[in-house]
């Protein structure tokens, strides 16, 4: 196989690890006045996980879809590969509401592809374009020698994943083509690309001239995936890598061709976080134009005491849970344990796995040494390869339930708890006829004399029949590789195995948890909702859904500053541990700096008490606002506005103008007492009468007050029939300033000279 090399572009200068103030900030966004008019506009939104769960991206995807259809209305059309497992269930097949649009289908099926119309059954019920891309594989090798001729790119007959970006990317091209071809007026089309997945169609686009305006955004780059799995420094040595052989040396550059093919030729480049715009200009040789952070779409309570009720409540399912996987050791208190937890894809690096579990084994011994009487329960949720549930995880679940519920003895498979509830039956019973007896009497009973020396025997025999010889599982599946797998390897090497004398229990579940399961029967939210902290130490994490998704549900977590969710918390918070986000330092501290700071983190965590954890609980939740698609969609809003400008001048304008100096958002310190050990002492959210005066008391209410002073309500898109765009650019040293009708979307933009010189 021959590849061709890109021609390089000029070296990108030498840019400093820093971040910028403004690079996402929120202030003025009450006064950003969106005024653009996208009735002649029709927005094609391009992503492989488009009504199919791979990744992320189908959280972002999937999440802005209502914002976006509230913008656009019935211009608005996801297109993705068809899969029929997902269609079935997540989309509703229907003929086409748009003439042109339906006529480009037409066209298509009749020319040999199978291309599909619904609407995906989520929130805002967008209009998606389903494309089978192997309906169309006999025309691969066609294609691939195209894409050759006329890019430059090869693409290698083995790599099947390539494959499918070069059909899709030919077929999204042919969509857009036949439908600018369908419009009886001149269209103005805007594809916006998700990823190298589905950037082939934008570079195709551009190649062959179609009237469409390109968006394309990385959320991750490939080969800063690749590197960072290689333990390598890599956020220090960025502008060292020689990225054609780091890429050959990996067997991908044919996609890193592809990825870097389709971000050069985007009319507007994005990204997701600043550490991403950073990696992206040294790897792909383009510095972003926009910031586009991902959000949610938060759902607000009524009164602040309502998710304060679903945590309890999803606290109690996974206490459930405990009491069956450590049945016979279950020698510590449940109402003194803390639940931690990671999730995500099993990158045991990228995401931090390790680095955990090494704080795990210095947080047991700073627990045992200093006498603590809580213990950790840490949940590992990463799937990995297995073939069934772990026996001795499920017996204990079943010696649970057979605890708790009036079951027959025959229906536990190994007869292991035999007459044990009778036995319980039977002491109640004689229990409570002694104190009925006693109580008709006129006196109070004697204990002593309520159960005899039969009945304590009868007890023990039971107590007995529930002992295990063997120590509680670590892992609640039968690991295919196990001797090779990273988690069990690391834990039998720092010798955490559960036993009675550890302070810190570890569960490992390799499976998305699912509410159908007969182990852990929870989905992922209620089951984040019942835990009280979630650490993602990740080293390589372009955003973060995971902590983000914390957030919003008022759990504290911790992230570190080489994320995109923790640089823009600490862009926006002025001290984010004491709203529950703890940021760990990877970038600028080594292994086991870092390593310590997670492990004074977590023993800081343990010492809360459980008012001092509900005060936290309620700020981390106040900070929802701050990853709502409502705020954060708006920077998709000027990456559009950009990219129209860019292809279409005469019809749309998009003008920087220049700033004045003035400060980006930040959230204050909370005016009251922070939730930390040595200041707050109280065992309740409310305060009684002997609270000591010359402490500084803690009113929720006032301090919930000021936050929401510091972040405006949502605000809720109009579309007026104006296409002049005031916008702001930010200033050198970060700090931006908006104008009577606009807010800057990021600090990493492109100069104004190139809004108007690129064209079509």
């Amino acid at each position: 196989m021959i590849y061709f090399l890109l021609p390089k572009p000029s070296t990108v200068a030498s840019m400093p690890l820093t971040r910028s103030l403004s690079v996402t900030s929120l202030s003025g966004l009450e006064d950003w006045d969106e005024e653009f008019d996208v009735e002649d506009a029709v927005l094609f939104e391009i992503a492989w996980e488009v009504a199919n769960k791979v990744g992320g991206i189908y959280t972002v995807i999937q999440t802005k879809a209502r914002l976006t259809s509230e913008e656009w209305g019935e211009n608005y059309f996801l297109v993705g590969p068809y899969m029929e497992s997902n269609v079935r269930t997540q989309v509703e097949l229907i003929e086409p509401t748009n003439p042109a649009l339906r006529r480009t289908i037409d066209k298509m099926n009749s020319s040999g592809c199978k291309v599909y119309f619904g609407r995906w059954l989520i929130e805002g019920s967008p209009y998606v374009v389903l494309i089978d891309v192997g309906f169309t594989a006999w025309s691969l090798d066609r294609w691939k020698s195209e894409l050759w001729e006329n890019c430059g790119i090869g693409v290698p007959w083995f790599d099947r994943e390539a494959n499918d970006a070069v059909l899709f990317g030919f077929l999204t091209a042919w969509l857009l083509g036949e439908y600018a071809a369908q419009c009886e007026e001149p269209p103005h089309i805007l594809a916006h690309f998700h990823e190298w997945l589905a950037g082939l169609g934008l570079v195709l686009c551009r190649q062959r001239r179609l009237p469409v305006a390109t968006i394309f955004t990385t959320h991750a780059t490939l080969l800063g995936r690749y590197l960072c799995a290689g333990n390598v420094d890599f956020y220090n040595n960025l502008s060292n890598f020689n990225v054609d052989k780091e890429a050959g040396d990996r067997q991908i550059y044919h996609r890193y061709c592809l990825e870097r093919a389709a971000a050069r030729c985007a009319h507007a480049f994005t990204t997701v976080s600043q550490i991403t715009a950073i990696e992206a200009e040294h790897l792909l040789k383009r510095k972003p134009d926009v910031v586009t952070p991902n959000g949610l779409n938060v759902k607000k309570f009524s009164a602040m005491h309502e998710f304060q009720n679903l945590h309890a409540q999803s606290k109690a399912r996974i206490q459930e849970f405990i009491r069956g996987h450590f049945y016979g050791h279950l020698d510590f208190n449940l109402d003194k344990c803390v639940f931690l937890f990671i999730a995500g894809r099993y990158e045991f690096s990228n995401k931090g796995a390790d680095i955990f579990l090494e704080a795990l084994a210095r947080l047991n011994y700073l627990l045992r040494v200093n006498h603590s009487e809580v213990t950790v329960i840490a949940f590992f949720i990463m799937p990995a390869r297995t073939n069934n549930f772990n026996v001795e995880t499920l017996k204990g679940q079943a010696v649970r339930k057979q605890l708790w519920f009036e079951t027959t003895v025959q229906h536990h498979p190994q007869g292991f708890l035999e007459g044990l509830w009778d036995t319980a039956q039977t002491v109640k019973e004689k229990f409570g006829k002694k104190l009925y007896e006693s109580l008709l009497t006129g006196h109070l009973p004697d204990v002593s004399k309520m159960l005899d020396k039969e009945d304590f025997t009868m007890m023990k025999r039971a107590i007995f029949a529930t002992q295990r010889q063997c120590q509680p599982p670590i892992c609640t599946h039968n690991m295919l590789e196990d001797s090779s797998d990273p988690i069990l390897n690391c834990l039998r090497r720092i010798g955490l195995f559960n036993s009675s004398s550890d302070r810190v229990k570890v569960i490992f579940h390799p499976e998305f948890l699912s509410s159908t399961s007969p182990l852990l029967p929870m989905d992922y939210e209620e089951f984040v909702r019942g835990c009280h902290l979630g650490v993602f130490p990740s080293y390589y994490e372009p955003w973060g859904y995971t902590p983000a998704e914390c957030t919003v549900m008022g759990i504290p977590s911790v992230s570190t500053n080489l994320s995109g969710f923790g640089c823009f918390m600490e862009e926006h918070i002025a001290d984010p541990s004491a709203y529950g986000i703890y940021i760990l330092d990877r970038r600028y501290r080594s292994v086991d700096e870092s390593c310590n700071q997670l492990t004074s983190f977590l023993f800081q965590f343990c010492q809360q008490s459980r008012r001092q954890r509900i005060i936290q609980r309620n700020r981390t939740e106040r900070l929802s606002d701050l990853l709502d698609w409502r705020y954060l969609g708006r920077y998709y809003v000027s990456a559009r506005h950009m990219a129209l400008a860019k292809a279409f001048p005469d019809t749309y304008f998009y003008e920087p103008q220049e700033p004045t100096s003035k400060q980006g958002f930040r959230y204050p310190r909370p005016a009251s007492v922070p939730p930390s050990p040595a200041l707050s002492r109280h065992s309740s959210p409310h305060h009684s009468e002997a609270e000591d005066e010359d402490e500084e008391r803690y009113d929720e209410d006032l301090e919930a007050e000021k936050d929401r002073l510091n972040i405006r309500q949502p605000f809720s898109l109009q579309i007026r029939n104006k296409t002049s765009l005031p916008y702001v650019a930010p200033t050198s040293n970060g700090n931006s300033t908006p104008s009577s009708t606009a807010s800057p979307p990021s600090s990493v933009t492109s100069p104004p000279s190139s809004i108007s010189s690129e064209k079509n």
